[in-house]
């Protein structure tokens, strides 16, 4: 049942994903095929209006010569040269005199040095036209023309349309890496409370053998331990029901929490491991927090310091505070971690250990962060020497 229930959410996963990368591959090939039809329509415009240009200059050279032979102005010659199409120009004699000029400020012709600039940007643009006159080779005029504002917007359109592909990529992105978080977090949800509904049945059936083994003439002192792992697997199996519910806070005693913790995984760890807790020595320090899970976080930073000893060495808890917050410090003499990896070691899927799926100190740190609006982070560590994380919670005062 388990087997079917993740393998339907991977699978709903996988295909979710699937979908979502079709979509991108399709919408970024639409944005390229828009890009570059806008750039070929920009291009044919150009070519029409560098077109239109040549036709104005054979309209003025054929207008000039019929009014030089004495003919009736053409009304198809007059048309043309009526037509300007909205292109900014200049019309200058060979000595850059201007004679005529459309669309094109008054400020800019009067300025000599303005008028200049004006040219030359022209000239970039585009080639400049000369008209010839067959009868006055010395009273030839020289066309320079810029782009008109259609064709402008028509170039500068594919550079915001990409800044607004861009942008939608950028959105785009953001969404799907928070979806496909999301849709993570409920496979992992639904993996942990399909966990916790099968463990309800082999543990409730526990509760009843170790009943029977209270009323057999046996070694009761083993039966009480073995009670007690059994309530710390009800504890692991509420814990696996709650993920991914509202987290319920409340006042709660750390130096007692914690001390559940410590003393339950004393009496589990090896003979040549020391593990030292000053907290039940102290007064009574309150924080809101949610025991189950807080309880669950302290365990794991205890058995990953035991994982770093190797066997033998030492692991102290060290509960203190001040004004504003309660520290808990997990201090190990094990082999230490590499400053690169002090916030490497929260980060989902890194562990240095050859088995393990680094799961267990980013859950610790979602846990305290988001849950507690705590914090844990490695306060020192020296390779060879030891480490210590610590968990800092605001502390709770009496009214």
């Amino acid at each position: 049942m388990a087997r079917r229930t993740l393998k339907s959410l991977l699978t709903r996963y996988s295909l979710s994903f699937r979908n979502r990368v079709v979509t991108i591959v399709v919408g970024m090939v639409i944005c390229t095929l828009s890009l570059i039809y806008t750039n070929r329509m920009a291009q044919d415009l150009r070519e029409k209006e560098q077109h239109d240009v040549d036709i104005w200059v054979l309209a003025m050279e054929q207008a000039n010569r019929d009014a030089f032979g004495g003919a009736v102005n053409d009304p198809l010659i007059q048309g043309i040269l009526s037509n300007r199409n909205n292109i900014p120009f200049i019309i200058t004699d060979e000595k850059l005199n201007v004679i005529q000029a459309h669309l094109v400020p008054r400020e800019v012709l009067d300025h000599p040095d303005r008028l200049r600039q004006q040219i030359d940007r022209f000239v970039e643009e585009n080639q400049p036209k000369r008209v010839n006159y067959w009868w006055s080779s010395g009273h030839n005029h020289i066309i320079f023309y810029g782009k008109s504002r259609l064709l402008k917007s028509l170039y500068l359109f594919p550079y915001v349309q990409l800044g607004v592909i861009i942008f939608f990529i950028f959105v785009g992105f953001i969404a799907f890496r928070s979806s496909k978080q999301d849709e993570q977090n409920r496979v992992w949800i639904g993996l942990a409370k399909e966990t916790a509904h099968q463990l309800g049945t082999p543990t409730s059936s526990l509760l009843g053998w170790i009943e029977y083994l209270r009323s057999q003439p046996v070694d009761q002192e083993a039966v009480e331990e073995m009670n007690k792992d059994l309530a710390h697997l009800m504890k692991i199996v509420d814990r696996f029901s709650k993920i991914g519910s509202e987290t319920v806070l409340q006042k709660a005693v750390i130096n007692e929490v914690v001390g559940e913790a410590v003393m339950y995984f004393r009496k589990r760890i090896p003979r040549n491991v020391t593990l030292d807790y000053n907290g039940l020595a102290m007064a009574p320090v309150e924080a809101n927090i949610n025991p189950a899970l807080f309880e669950w976080v302290v365990e794991n930073l205890m058995k990953n310091a035991l994982d770093a000893l190797q066997g033998r060495g030492v692991i102290d808890v060290k509960l203190s505070y001040d004004d504003r917050v309660v520290m808990i410090d997990v201090r190990d003499t094990g082999k230490g971690i590499p400053k690169s990896n002090w916030k490497r070691i929260f980060e989902p899927g890194f562990t240095t250990k050859t088995r393990g799926w680094g799961l267990g100190l980013s859950l610790s740190r979602r846990i305290i962060e988001e849950y507690h609006n705590g914090k844990i982070a490695v306060v020192n560590s020296e390779l060879g020497k030891g480490t210590t994380i610590r968990i800092t919670l605001k502390r709770l005062f009496d009214a």
